[in-house]
């Protein structure tokens, strides 16, 4: 009986939702529709690309756009987008941001902003389309030299958020993790959440509540090593402006990670930051000394900082 009221009660309230229009335009990208959100009057147009899971561009959107133009989207899957029929790697995600955005007729130039997992998007996407990427900005990136060696215990990491994307999947069909976010579970677990708005969180948690936004965590979590030979490529800018913010931690010391391999995690990291110094003879790196692997999070002044400073070195030139 709980069961089934509390599947009606995810049911009902997913219907309620859906009643309201999305920020944005939805765009077919070839049979399946992609979420474009767009703010800001004018400047270098900053894309925004999501972490692995993460919907986090909602959260930088309005500060961003009192600077430039800025376009969000939601990837296939998450948010207001459809699922995609095609595998959750890299290549297959560029080829699905390009299509969109010169559907939406987005003109160059972009600066490009990856956050975690959306830095190898971002990489790929400025190595095939170079001549429309002015600067990059890399934040907690990623690099596939350390990730394609990364030793067994954090490989069993992987598992491991795998086996928390399924349950939180279950979680959401039965209404669970819904319930979650209405008595405020989500600000208990990440504190830094209560200083956004409540109307900027919304969209992101309403995500979270979807069952296929744990699919797709699933599905890209499962091809990252895939995404990870596909970057492979993408490692040679001359000297385009990247700048790249480094975390002081993967995650901050609480009772959820206390289990957690954090040491190997976090020597993982510095190997990763070192080679992504040398994607480009103009790469900086900003120390997000407050932050853990979530910097938009605990630190989004600092992505403002970097896109500011592209800005200034676009206007130079």
């Amino acid at each position: 009986m709980i069961l089934l009221a509390t599947t009606c009660y995810q049911a009902i309230a997913s219907l309620i939702e859906d009643r309201h229009l999305p920020p944005g335009k939805l765009i077919d990208v070839g049979g399946y529709n992609l979420h474009l959100h767009t703010a800001g009057e004018s400047g270098p147009t900053v894309i925004l690309e999501h972490s692995l899971g993460g919907i986090e561009g909602y959260l930088l959107l309005p500060e961003i756009a009192k600077l430039t133009r800025v376009c969000i989207y939601d990837r296939a899957g998450y948010g207001w987008s459809d699922h995609s029929p095609y595998p959750r790697t890299s290549k297959q995600i560029v080829a699905e941001l390009d299509y969109l955005l010169t559907q939406a007729r987005i003109e160059p130039p972009y600066i490009l902003v990856g956050n975690s997992f959306g830095s190898y998007n971002m990489r790929l996407y400025a190595k095939q389309f170079p001549e429309k990427v002015i600067g990059m900005v890399l934040t907690d990136g990623l690099h596939e030299t350390a990730m394609l060696k990364m030793p067994i215990h954090l490989q069993c990491l992987k598992l491991f958020f795998l086996s928390g994307f399924v349950m939180s999947f279950l979680g959401s069909i039965l209404g669970i993790v819904r319930l979650l976010k209405v008595i405020g579970t989500f600000e208990v677990i990440k504190r830094e959440l209560v200083k956004f708005p409540k109307q900027t969180l919304k969209p992101v948690k309403r995500s979270f509540c979807r069952p296929k936004h744990w699919i797709t965590m699933s599905r890209e979590i499962l091809n990252l090593d895939t995404s990870s030979r596909q970057v492979q490529s993408a490692n040679h800018f001359g000297a385009l402006p990247i700048v790249s913010i480094k975390a002081n931690t993967f995650f901050h010391a609480s009772p959820w990670t206390l289990f957690l391999p954090m040491r190997a995690a976090n020597r993982l990291r510095e190997e990763m930051h070192s080679e992504i110094l040398q994607l480009s003879t103009n790469c900086v790196q900003i120390q997000a000394d407050r932050s853990g692997h979530f910097v938009w999070i605990d630190q989004p002044e600092l992505i403002l900082t970097a896109i500011l400073s592209l800005l200034e070195n676009s206007d130079r030139n």
